[in-house]
């Protein structure tokens, strides 16, 4: 059953965009809810906002911090009920452009930092039989799509991680969602040079996921247009994709 009451949560990439509006609202619902990334500052100041908010600062990327960092959370909170690990980065390339440092940093931050999170989390949830896990992929994670030769791989690799895990640990009464957003006003997507259609605010953003994870569906995706259109590419055969999927590429 889904957990919708949450004493403690824990938010990755909570120092701006999504995860710094979703650990702000869950934090008004009573919540108190440590939130990790990399920059301590800039957790400081997400912190400073409201006193049940915690800074825990690590890098996703190390294994060991991370191990460290969720056993901090629980000695100083209690055990963790939700985790959202929305912790990620998008490098944007073209093919005739391909680095695979960008690719390699991609899957570090986007699915290893995932895994490093879930190691200590999903030991302790099985132990008492209870815990909400949400993962961050991206819509991007449907299909290969233009300039995200580095992002989309990592994202679809999310995807499949939390679909193993929505079929394995829901006898150990564990909750598992997978959240899949289109484009959202972001530090990250700053960087983009092309239409980015249905684009929505970061405080919207973290609205929708609020109100997916008090839910038992397992994908909360979103906006509804964008993702209607990329599952309906998603069904097509690689022949007619390609052909559909070639207007995209840019000029």
């Amino acid at each position: 059953m889904a957990q919708r009451a949450w004493k403690t949560a824990w938010v990755t990439g909570a120092s701006s965009g999504i995860g710094r509006e979703l650990a702000l609202m869950l934090a008004r619902e009573g919540c108190r809810v440590a939130i990790s990334a990399r920059s301590a500052e800039k957790l400081a100041e997400v912190a400073a906002l409201d006193d049940r908010i915690t800074a825990f600062p690590v890098d996703v990327t190390n294994r060991a911090a991370m191990a460290e960092t969720a056993a901090a959370i629980k000695a100083q909170f209690g055990p963790i009920d939700l985790v959202v690990l929305n912790a990620g980065l998008w490098h944007p390339q073209l093919a005739k452009q391909y680095d695979a440092a960008k690719a390699i940093n991609s899957m570090a931050v986007n699915y290893a930092g995932v895994a490093h999170a879930l190691e200590p989390l999903i030991a302790d949830m099985v132990a008492r039989r209870q815990g909400h896990i949400a993962m961050v992929a991206s819509v991007a994670g449907y299909r290969g799509l233009p300039q995200a030769s580095a992002y989309a791989p990592s994202k679809s690799a999310v995807i499949t991680l939390a679909e193993v895990l929505r079929l394995e640990l829901a006898e150990h009464a564990i909750h598992v969602q997978v959240i899949n957003p289109g484009f959202v006003e972001t530090p990250m997507t700053a960087v983009n040079q092309f239409d980015m259609p249905y684009i929505m605010s970061a405080e919207a953003a973290a609205g929708h996921i609020l109100a997916g994870l008090k839910t038992q569906r397992f994908e909360i995706a979103f906006p509804w247009q964008l993702v209607a259109t990329l599952k309906l590419l998603r069904l097509l055969p690689y022949s007619l994709y390609f052909r559909v999927a070639k207007r995209f590429l840019p000029k």
